[in-house]
């Protein structure tokens, strides 16, 4: 009889031999379950094995595979005779050598989190370090593309329209250091700051500078750390200086007003790109780059924004001494000049109908009010620093003043006169109001031209009361004195008149060959002439106005 389809010899799928046939004696090996594979076609269950449970059928899908990899199968019940010519151990199928290799286990898996958890841990704690710089976006240390270097080039001019703006500034560093503190003015131009730090020297207190002159308001009492400056400045005790050029005061006068202009730099394409930062929650780009302000540093770093403004710069001073600037471009106030500086910023204009004839009246108003008490104040140069009180006589043309030199407190006595100006020596105890009578010693000494610009503010205050100006004037600004509103009229040769509504005179302001400018306070006194000394006691003569 045909054996029927169920029953055809199967041959073992591991050595491709025909199934062998029972032993006698022994009953046939139960039917093996069929499973169809990924593969679609028959696969067979492997039998028990002592001790170790069910073996998986091999599959085209991954399985796990043995654990018994390399070791010798042990014979028992269904586990069928060896095929002929082979030992035990050889057959592939039996001892696991054809299996796939091992998969991780879960222990394995595990293993691995935790060294991943391990090292995200190790690389937050080193990049929260203090002190970690954070990290860059894009390429380090480029050159600067065309928009960046139009921005560079845009620098000065923006600054220049802004105005104005608060200024932090670090010279040097340790013992050495220099703090500033306080504004900077590029419309005027004018520089307004409190100088402290432990290097400050002679050098802490206040100062104010424009681009030809620098007044220092020495307080070596004042606390190290600067503060803001008083928006409206303190109008006595400035000095005038002249510090070396490239040192100290004066290169940082020279760098903050550099940094303003009226017009675009050329573009420099020699600069690098740095890094981008944030600065007070602004985003800026870090620059390397020429820049046209005087500076020691042919490339410093700059801190600049989308809207080429300047928030930072790092570089060198041009004696070699590093400094920072920190622009705070939302602290903009306008501070004050102090007068030697010229007073506040106006809006120059030409007189009007009304202000020109009080001017052309002024010499007729003066002969009329014959005299006036004045007081001087006259930084003339660094080493000298002069204040006086005395009397002007418009009538006799003739002044009489006691003038103390600030720095070394000598006293001089000048005489001013249609024929020029007498100096004499007083006693050094003498009092500090012209003495009266008036000294022999000072009558009778030659009359000269005069010698420094305090003798030819006197003796243009005096001339005045002979004939108006002739050129076209100038109204600066308005202002108050002694509490009355006047009119600053400027006239040719650097003179300024400070008339009220009635057209007298309060104050007469001379400009001087070191751009400062010294004043003359009038106090009108008819009845009181230097020509007249007996009527002149010292009671009656000393300061006038305090403004």
């Amino acid at each position: 009889m045909e054996p029927s389809p169920d029953r055809r010899p199967r041959r073992d799928r591991a050595t491709g031999t025909g199934a062998s046939a029972p032993e006698p004696g022994r009953p046939p090996a139960p039917p093996r379950p069929h499973r169809v594979t990924a593969r679609g076609d028959a696969d067979q269950h492997v039998p028990r094995e002592p001790g170790r449970g069910h073996r998986r059928s091999r599959t085209s899908v991954p399985t796990r595979p043995g654990t018994t990899v390399g070791r010798r199968r042990r014979g028992g019940a269904g586990t069928g005779p060896r095929p002929a010519g082979t030992r035990a151990g050889d057959d592939p199928a039996l001892d696991g050598a054809g299996d796939p290799p091992d998969r991780p286990t879960r222990r394995h898996a595990a293993l691995a989190s935790l060294l991943l958890a391990a090292a995200a841990s190790a690389t937050l704690l080193v990049t929260g370090l203090p002190g970690t710089p954070p990290p860059r976006s894009g390429p380090a240390d480029r050159p600067l593309t065309a928009d960046e270097a139009e921005r560079v080039a845009a620098l000065r001019v923006t600054n220049g329209r802004d105005l104005r703006a608060g200024v932090r500034v670090t010279v040097g560093a340790g013992r050495d250091r220099i703090d500033l503190l306080g504004w900077v003015d590029w419309a005027r131009p004018l520089l307004y700051l409190d100088v402290g730090g432990p290097g400050a020297g002679t050098d802490r207190g206040l100062v104010q500078a424009t681009a030809a002159a620098l007044l220092v308001r020495p307080a070596p009492a004042a606390l190290p750390t600067p503060a803001r400056p008083p928006l409206v400045p303190p109008p006595d005790r400035w000095r005038l200086r002249e510090p070396p050029a490239g040192r100290g005061l004066a290169a940082v006068r020279d760098l903050l007003l550099g940094l303003g202009a009226d017009r675009l730099d050329p573009v420099a394409r020699d600069g690098r790109w740095l890094r981008r930062e944030s600065l007070a929650g602004i985003p800026v780009d870090v620059l390397r780059a020429p820049l046209a302000a005087p500076s020691g540093d042919p490339r410093p770093t700059l801190w600049l924004d989308r809207d080429a403004r300047l928030h930072r710069l790092a570089g060198r001073l041009p004696d070699g001494t590093p400094v920072t600037v920190d622009l705070e471009r939302a602290d903009r106030p306008a501070p004050h000049p102090v007068d030697a500086l010229g007073g506040r910023a106006g809006q120059p204009r030409p007189l009007t109908d009304d202000e020109a004839d009080r001017l052309a009246g002024l010499p007729a108003r003066l002969r009329r009010a014959g005299g006036a008490a004045v007081t001087v104040a006259a930084p003339l140069d660094p080493s000298t620093t002069l204040h006086g009180v005395g009397t002007l006589s418009w009538s006799t043309r003739s002044a009489y003043l006691t003038v103390t030199d600030d720095d070394t407190g000598r006293r001089t006595l000048r005489r001013a006169g249609p024929d020029g100006v007498a100096h004499a020596q007083p006693s050094p105890d003498g009092p500090g109001t012209p003495p009266l009578p008036t000294p022999g010693g000072l009558l009778s000494a030659a009359a000269r031209p005069p010698i420094d610009a305090l003798d030819r503010l006197v003796e243009t205050a005096l001339r005045a009361g002979t004939r108006p100006p002739d050129r076209p004037a100038l109204r600066i600004r308005a202002d108050a004195t002694a509490g009355r509103a006047v009119d600053v009229i400027e006239v040719p040769g650097g003179l300024r008149w400070w008339l009220d509504r009635a057209g007298l005179p309060h104050r007469l302001e001379l400009r001087t060959p070191e751009n400062v400018w010294i004043h003359l306070t009038l106090t009108l006194t008819p009845s009181l002439t230097p020509s007249a000394p007996k009527r002149a006691d010292s009671r009656k003569v000393g300061p006038s106005v305090a403004e």
